[in-house]
């Protein structure tokens, strides 16, 4: 059985990444932080952090489940939903190529507080930079995108191989700089999640196999509904917040947490490097 004492570590670790993981504001810089402080930063809670990945995933996957159906069941005859399909694999392809071939040297060079801590400050002003810019909408929702939007969105998104990038931040302000409506580009990243954070999990499972435990199925089970839930409300959230509004409050917490990121790694808190 696992020490109850870890059930108030996996609640709030599953409410930080099902929050923070489709937020322009890095899912992963939040669970280091909070896993060092909460000291659930071991092998179990690298495998922990795979499994409620996993559950945020299915939260978006549930939220646009019947547009994911319906283009699934029309994807042979209708052109909107073959070109999503497209859209998608196109967008895909580079963090997949770029992963593949660069992501050992990331993990191994670029997990230090300097770099984590740039990246969520460089993010915060490229998000002020893209509100101030005169914003050009070339695609108000993603029916009207191309396959080179797409492929520069895709691009966009490799860029969240460095830490504390943010997937879903690279991928809407680059959505927005490409021409993205602020709800094209927020909806596209969601979509994008699906296959990336999919691959993403799938390999992880693979390389931490022999971490798994059925011992800790009780705890996987707390976390993963926690962070289903808060995902399944932070991706709602988030649409209703940029209807009326735009990223600039998400700027401005990105470059207050890369100062935290500095303070914790100049005040010995937290040691990002060992992630």
């Amino acid at each position: 059985m696992p020490d109850v004492y870890l059930f108030l570590p996996a609640l709030i670790l599953g409410i930080v990444e099902g929050l923070t993981e489709f937020l322009p504001v890095s899912s992963t810089g939040h669970l280091i932080l909070a896993g060092q402080l909460l000291d659930f930063n071991d092998d179990k809670g690298k495998v922990f952090e795979i499994v409620i990945q996993f559950a945020a995933i299915l939260a978006v996957v549930w939220e646009y489940r019947a547009r994911l159906t319906h283009t699934v069941l029309s994807l042979r005859t209708e052109p909107t939903s073959q070109r999503l399909a497209i859209n998608l694999i196109i967008a895909f392809l580079p963090s997949a190529v770029l992963g593949f071939l660069f992501l050992k040297q990331i993990k191994a060079y670029l997990f230090n507080p300097m770099v984590v801590a740039s990246a969520f400050i460089i993010g915060g002003l490229l998000i002020l930079w893209a509100e101030r810019r005169e914003h050009i909408i070339k695609a108000e929702t993603i029916d009207d995108m191309t396959w080179p939007d797409a492929l520069k969105v895709g691009f966009a998104q490799a860029l969240a191989m460095i830490p504390g990038t943010s997937r879903s931040g690279a991928t809407i302000i680059g959505g927005l700089f490409f021409g993205l409506s602020r709800i094209a580009a927020a909806e596209f990243s969601f979509f994008l999640a699906i296959p990336t954070m999919f691959a993403a999990t799938l390999y992880d499972v693979y390389k931490h196999r022999d971490l798994f435990n059925i011992n800790d199925l009780s705890l996987f089970v707390v976390g993963s509904t926690v962070s289903f839930v808060s995902a399944f409300f932070a991706v709602r959230g988030l649409i209703r917040f940029i209807s009326r509004h735009d990223f600039t409050v998400f700027a401005w917490y990105r470059i207050a947490f890369g100062i935290l990121v500095i303070s914790s790694a100049q005040m010995g808190w937290v040691n990002w490097s060992d992630h």
